[in-house]
């Protein structure tokens, strides 16, 4: 059965990246993929077509940031199908996080998300991130969205002071890491190693002077 491979896959993800999750965020985890899969056939959430490929891609991958996220108040900027914004509210409900995508296919899909998995902790905002008119957050996390330089200009604004952007990259981005900010200065940059992912993962945290 899929759902039970998928299940079997997250806990063996879950023990490398020594997360420990109750059983019930585990089966939304699974649910949630089996929806991105589901509706991934008509709107296009993402060029992963294969279950499998999806947990390990998309959701183990951004588990492997939660150790590095808690906080109160999240903004997922061009979330897309909901990544990392979801795993992470699956696994932090304490965390209040809102979910921005310009797609309006995207954002309907993060609604069904939203309702069918009972995410209480999530709100869903479709509109552009320099335009939309939001509170401040302690974390603004970006996966594949933009350059440090583009979203520190676009999202930076949004977050508090003392705040981070945390924002997900693949190799060492060190063209990127030249940014000039007033606002911002860079924290670290953490190597991450991904259960069944190839390639390099970078976390690059960056904190709101």
């Amino acid at each position: 059965m899929l759902e039970q491979s998928l299940l079997n896959q997250l806990e063996r993800g879950c023990e490398l990246l020594g997360l420990t999750l109750a059983d019930e965020q585990c089966q939304k985890l699974v649910a949630y993929v089996m929806l991105l899969h589901k509706w991934n056939k008509v709107y296009n959430l993402t060029s992963i077509r294969e279950p499998e490929q999806m947990m390990a891609r998309h959701i183990i991958d951004s588990l492997s940031v939660l150790p590095y996220i808690t906080s109160t108040s999240l903004l997922d900027v061009g979330t897309g199908g909901g990544l990392p914004g979801v795993p992470v509210a699956i696994c932090q409900p304490q965390t209040r996080v809102t979910l921005l995508d310009s797609n309006s296919k995207k954002t309907r899909f993060l609604q069904q998300v939203k309702a069918e998995l009972a995410l209480d902790n999530v709100t869903v905002v479709h509109g552009r991130v320099e335009q939309v008119s939001l509170p401040k957050f302690a974390i603004i996390t970006a996966r594949a969205f933009a350059s440090i330089d583009d979203i520190i200009q676009l999202a930076g604004s949004h977050c508090e002071e003392g705040g981070r952007l945390v924002l997900m990259k693949g190799t060492y981005p060190e063209e990127e890491l030249a940014f000039e900010s007033t606002d911002f200065h860079l924290h670290d940059v953490i190597s991450l190693n991904v259960p069944e992912c190839d390639g390099e993962r970078h976390l690059v945290r960056l904190i709101k002077d």
